[in-house]
Parts: structure tokens; C-alpha cells; sequence
């Protein structure tokens, strides 16, 4: 019985060890790894899924939760000469004044010269399609039209139209009740301001001791970068706005407070939005003045755009948005696509917030910027060294071992040819001797 028992045990213990070594081979570890990673992105598609599915909470709270990081410096400056209640009111009702004051005067700068907006930007590219046309018809080419003029046509009415509005306002009521979230933002805003510091410091109760200090760096590591970027945003928007509407009132281009608040909004969709922005004021210009001022206008756009990217924003969003362009696009392009214009407002900020995260997880926070990017370079670039160089070796290594093979056969041709002129010689030699006798 015990023989049995033993024996059972010895199996039990040989298929243990069958099984861990199934999984600490290579195959194994990355099987693993595999399945940790769809576990991850199925966790993360749900939670996509459930915030597309309550828009009407997720996108207020997101704003809120931006709009606090940006204010909380405002509510910590006035803490100190005032009780918390008192300061998040202060900061709260001044922010609101303001910022629902000039989004009013925005609005309504905007929309009361909308249509004719839309319908000279509309008039410039036809002028623009016109110009194509005659320029490829010099070269034999031809340019098939009617889907382009039936697109055209309809976002040209549909824009142009006070339908415009009312369908924006439908799409808003379709995924929820638009006073409703502007409630939901102001309250949830307020809190923030008056609980923020409080609210997160609940959250980071639940996690164990050994990653809270993880924990709290995310979080100052995602206030900083949600509150640089509004900051820093509103500034380069600013700063274009103000430059491109100079430019448009010195070259006396209708619309130009128009055309400045639409570059001034765009600048908070990076690179896609001041670019559009720009291209409609070209466009204006290009109908009201002809195409040597819309040239003007155009250099001017890209002036302002060139100063605002190369000495602006590097001082602005130093230390805020450390994004490559292409991860930027990238992030705009699965904003749009699945919140539209305020999932393209805010892909950028999350995106930023998230490599800020996951940058102090992974240790990277505590390096100097790009040096592990610098590193691996140097890494790269020395391998491709000694590759080049030991090629060349053996490149040499083979030339040598040729011509040593080549020298060696020119020595046995050589050897030859005296061994057959000797062999000549003697042969010569009796036979002379022959004849003399």
C-alpha cells in the first residue's frame, strides 16, 4: 500500500513537472503571453463598448475631469488665502463666467455668418476645380466630375442650411439629453474643483502598498498633462487666431473675426484642425480678392502655422505633449471614428495621458527623454558596424585566399614549364650526342 502510494505520488509529481515544462519553453512563455494579451484587449474592447454605450456620462465626466486638471493650479493658489469651499467656488463661477462668455460670443460670432461662409468657401473650390480641370485638359486628361459636384452639392445645403444646427442638436439628443450632460459636466466640474485631490486619494486607498506609489505618480504624471494641454492648446490657438485674422483684416478679406474663430476652435484638433482652418480662409480669400491675395493668405497661414510649431509650441508643450505625429494622426483618426468631433477633441489629451502612464509603469519616467530611444540606436547602428565590418573581412579573407590560390597556380605552371624545358634540353642533348657518334 505504501509501494502504491508512493508510486501515485511519483506520477503526480512527473505529470507536474510535464505540465510546468509545457509552459517554461519558449512556446510555452509565448502562449502565455498571448492569452495575456487578448485577456487585455478584451477588457479594454468592453470598456470601450460600455462607454460608447453611456456617452451621456463618460464624455461629460472626461470633460470635467480636463477642465478641473487645467483649473486645479487656480483653486491650490486661491486655497491659501481662502477656505476650499470658497476657492472652488471662486475658480468654479470666474471659469464659468468666462469661458461660457467668450464660447457665446464665439457661437454667435460664428453662426450668424455661417452660411455665407459656407457658401464662399464652396465658391473657392469650385474656382479651385475649375483651375484643375483646364490645367489637366492641357495635358490630355479628364476629370470625371459628377460624383464630386453631387457631394459637394449636398454638404454645401446641408452646411449652408439652419438644418445644420438642428442636426448637430439631433445627433447630441440621439445619444442622450444635451442639457442633461451640460448639467452632469458643471456638477461633476464643481466637485472636482472642490473634492479633487480628496476623490483620488480614495481611489489610491484600494490599492495595495506595494504600486500606490505607481498609483499617485499616474495620477500627478495625467493631472499635469490634462492641464498642460488645455493650457497649452488654448495658447497656440490663440496665437494662430490672432495672426491669421491680422493677416485677413490687413489684406481686407471679408469674414475674417469669422474665419479667426474657426482657426481659433480647430487649433484644439491638433494638426488636422488648423490646417482645415487655414484651407477655408484661403478659400474666402480666393473668392473675395482673387488668387493673388488667397496666395498672400495662404503664405501667411503657413508663416503663423511655421512659427507657432517650431518656436511656440516647444516652450508651451515642452514638457505636456510627447507624441510623434504619427501616433497623433493616428489618435485623431480613432477619435473621429468613434466619438466624431469630440472624440477628435479628446483622443489626443487620452492618448498623451495614457503614454504619461505608462511610462511611469514601465520605469521610463525616471530617465531623461528619448534615451532609451537613444540607446537602442546606438545599439543598431553598432551592429550594422561590425556586420559591415566583418563582410568586409570576409571579403578579404576570400580575395586573399584567391590570390594565394592563384599565385600557387602560377608557381605550378611555372615549375612545369621549366621541368618540360629541361626535359627539352636533355632530349636536344642526346640526340646531338647521338649524331656526333
Amino acid at each position: 500500500m505504501q509501494k502504491l502510494s508512493s508510486g501515485t505520488h511519483a506520477a503526480r509529481e512527473n505529470h507536474g513537472s510535464i505540465g510546468v515544462g509545457l509552459w517554461s519553453d519558449s512556446l510555452g512563455r509565448l502562449g502565455i503571453r498571448a492569452a495575456q494579451l487578448l485577456l487585455v484587449g478584451l477588457i479594454a474592447g468592453l470598456l470601450i463598448f460600455a462607454m460608447l454605450r453611456l456617452t451621456i456620462v463618460v464624455i461629460p465626466v472626461l470633460v470635467a475631469m480636463i477642465l478641473a486638471c487645467a483649473l486645479w493650479p487656480l483653486v491650490r493658489l486661491t486655497g491659501r488665502i481662502m477656505p476650499r469651499m470658497l476657492s472652488a467656488w471662486t475658480v468654479f463661477l470666474g471659469s464659468l463666467l468666462v469661458l461660457g462668455g467668450v464660447a457665446t460670443g464665439l457661437t454667435f460670432s460664428v453662426m450668424n455668418e455661417w452660411e455665407t461662409l459656407a457658401s464662399q468657401a464652396a465658391e473657392g473650390f469650385d474656382q479651385l476645380r475649375n483651375t484643375a480641370e483646364t490645367i489637366a485638359s492641357d495635358f490630355g486628361f479628364t476629370i470625371d466630375q459628377s460624383m464630386i459636384d453631387g457631394a459637394l452639392d449636398g454638404i454645401t445645403s446641408f452646411v449652408a442650411s439652419a438644418e445644420f444646427g438642428t442636426g448637430a442638436l439631433t445627433t447630441i439628443n440621439a445619444a442622450g439629453s444635451f442639457v442633461t450632460g451640460l448639467v452632469l459636466l458643471l456638477v461633476t466640474l464643481f466637485f472636482f474643483l472642490k473634492d479633487g485631490d480628496r476623490i483620488w486619494a480614495f481611489c489610491v486607498s484600494w490599492t495595495p502598498q506595494h504600486v500606490r506609489e505607481l498609483w499617485v505618480r499616474s495620477g500627478d504624471g495625467v493631472q499635469k498633462t490634462f492641464g498642460g494641454y488645455v493650457r497649452g492648446t488654448a495658447i497656440i490657438a490663440a496665437a494662430d487666431a490672432v495672426g491669421i485674422t491680422a493677416a485677413l483684416l490687413i489684406l481686407q478679406v471679408p469674414l475674417a473675426l469669422p474665419l479667426g474663430v474657426v482657426v481659433f476652435l480647430g487649433g484644439f484638433i491638433p494638426i488636422v484642425g488648423a490646417t482645415v482652418a487655414g484651407a477655408l480662409a484661403t478659400l474666402v480669400a480666393l473668392v473675395a480678392n482673387g488668387p493673388v491675395v488667397a496666395l498672400i493668405v495662404l503664405a501667411a497661414v503657413i508663416l503663423v502655422q511655421q512659427l507657432e510649431s517650431n518656436l511656440l509650441q516647444p516652450v508651451v508643450m515642452a514638457q505636456t505633449l510627447k507624441l510623434h505625429p504619427l501616433i497623433i494622426l493616428l489618435a485623431l483618426t480613432v477619435g473621429t471614428v468613434l466619438g466624431g468631433v469630440v472624440g477628435a477633441v479628446l483622443s489626443v489629451p487620452l492618448t498623451a495621458a495614457a503614454w504619461g502612464v505608462i511610462k511611469v509603469w514601465s520605469g521610463r519616467d525616471q530617465t531623461p527623454a528619448g534615451q532609451e530611444v537613444d540607446e537602442a540606436q546606438e545599439q543598431m547602428d553598432r551592429l550594422h558596424r561590425t556586420d559591415q565590418s566583418a563582410g568586409r573581412s570576409v571579403g578579404t579573407a576570400e580575395d586573399q585566399a584567391e590570390n594565394q590560390a592563384g599565385e600557387s597556380a602560377e608557381d605550378d605552371d611555372s615549375a612545369d614549364s621549366r621541368t618540360d624545358s629541361s626535359a627539352d634540353s636533355g632530349a636536344e642533348a642526346d640526340a646531338e650526342a647521338r649524331q656526333n657518334t
